[in-house]
């Protein structure tokens, strides 16, 4: 999968944030992985934020289900 299909869903200062929301959208078969996971667990909290990403085509669904949570 390339790089630029994929979008930043949202931001989180930390990690065991960013694992929750990636853990509702794998239990919604919405692909997702998380970017910065090490850098953000190793930097002091809001240096370097945890981003979800989704496919493109995915973004859409997968900020209706984070919105509801």
């Amino acid at each position: 999968m390339q790089d630029d299909s994929l979008v930043v869903l949202a931001e989180y200062n930390t990690v065991t944030e960013a694992e929750i929301a990636k853990s509702m959208l794998d239990s919604a078969g919405i692909w997702s992985t998380i970017r910065n996971e090490y850098m953000s667990a190793i930097y002091p909290i809001g240096t370097m934020p945890a981003q979800v990403v989704v496919r493109k085509e995915d973004l859409e669904s997968a900020q209706m289900l984070l919105q509801h949570r």
